[in-house]
């Protein structure tokens, strides 16, 4: 286990985000700062089960994005999931503290879902089926991609 990034993840990343306006353009992409708040915590639902979408890769092509995601190779500028749509999606909360808030709840619950069951696994609909371990690098990676995105890094 990488104790850097989930210290990060436990510690360092919400300070960070409520540095950001909801209306802060990113470096690249269409979302604003609250809509990738919010995009971020529907990530982090998919890894407690909250959020469901079927597998969408192609069998034979699972090792090769595995490999991808257990490296230190950094997402791509306007990586787009293939599950989302080409246009954000509108706020869901009035306010961004309203959705800062939803987002460490959801960090938190991430924790709390995996803390008594090590060998627990989530389907990300891309990656596939996750433990923990593997949840803490994809976590990690997304969120640095999109700290680096809105200049937050």
């Amino acid at each position: 286990m990488n104790e850097q990034k989930l210290k990060f993840l436990q510690e360092d990343f919400i300070p960070l985000i409520k540095h950001l306006a909801p209306d802060a353009k990113g470096k690249w992409g269409k979302m604003d700062g609250q809509q990738m708040v919010e995009h971020v915590t529907d990530f982090f639902k998919f890894s407690t089960g909250k959020l469901q979408y079927p597998l969408v890769t192609p069998a034979d092509l699972l090792p090769k994005y595995k490999a991808f995601l257990l490296s230190e190779k950094e997402f791509r500028e306007n990586t787009k999931a293939p599950i989302l749509p080409d246009e954000p999606f509108p706020h869901r909360n009035k306010v961004m503290h309203t959705a800062v808030a939803e987002l460490e709840t959801e960090v938190n619950d991430f924790f709390t879902s995996f803390k008594d069951d090590a060998e627990k696994t989530a389907l990300h609909p891309v990656f596939g089926d996750l433990n923990f371990e593997e949840w803490v690098q994809l976590h990690h990676k997304h969120v640095v991609h999109h700290l680096k995105q809105f200049g937050l890094l």
